[in-house]
């Protein structure tokens, strides 16, 4: 069985919207709206929401039942930080044998890319969705002089999905809420931080933005026009 975990909580502050981003429109529909559709058309068994406290109710009528997304099978409130919410997630899946865990604020993800995120997990036990970076990247220190330029040819731009074997990511996950100091930005992180298990990185795509600012909004509409 393979469970998709989708975190749509959160204030989206950067925005600059009062409302919450993963509800604002998206070419006329919520931004969540097109993750949940992608997991809907894959080939994932169940999907588990992970919303902002109080929102449960209003997602579940609002969005899975009003756009008839039937492999949603709970709707859980998440934490004050990622990791958090993703841990709940966790504990709402019923044991599968994979989880893929996305950020609802990635609409542009196909079915495509979740279907070969779960054939590469399949095989590798733990992959993360990413593209290499075109950019230069330049490391400075904190006065902002540049100390380090790096081998572009290694450096990659993580996205989401990211995907693991099941006991793999959740005996991570349960280790990580024991520590008292935590700062871990994504599930890879987290994985690398209280496994062994190696970590394969698959070709996502540059159109899998992250919505973040305004910006990264009307350039998903661009896409969604032109996909």
């Amino acid at each position: 069985m393979v469970t998709g975990i989708i975190l749509a909580g959160g204030k989206g502050t950067r925005m600059q919207s009062d409302v919450p981003k993963q509800y604002m429109l998206l070419a006329g529909k919520p931004l969540i709206y097109y993750s949940l559709k992608a997991f809907e058309e894959s080939e994932a068994d169940n999907v588990i929401l992970v919303t902002s406290d109080g929102d449960e109710a209003y997602c579940r009528q609002e969005i899975v039942e009003r756009y008839g997304f039937a492999k949603v099978v709970a709707i859980t409130a998440g934490g004050r930080e990622r990791y958090e919410s993703v841990y709940r997630g966790l504990l709402k899946a019923d044991k599968p044998n994979l989880v893929l865990i996305h950020d609802g604020a990635r609409p542009m993800v196909t079915p495509g890319l979740i279907n070969r995120m779960i054939r590469q997990t399949e095989e590798y036990g733990a992959c993360v969705a990413g593209m290499p970076v075109k950019d230069t990247i330049q490391i400075t220190d904190a006065a902002g002089r540049i100390t380090l330029t790096p081998k572009r040819e290694s450096l990659w731009a993580a996205q989401t999905p990211q995907a693991f074997l099941f006991p793999i990511v959740f005996s991570a996950y349960s280790r990580l809420m024991q520590e008292k100091e935590i700062t871990v930005t994504d599930d890879a992180s987290v994985v690398s931080l209280y496994s062994d298990t190696p970590i394969q990185m698959v070709y996502g795509s540059f159109s899998n933005l992250k919505v973040t600012t305004p910006e990264d909004l009307l350039l998903a509409e661009a896409l969604l026009r032109n996909h």
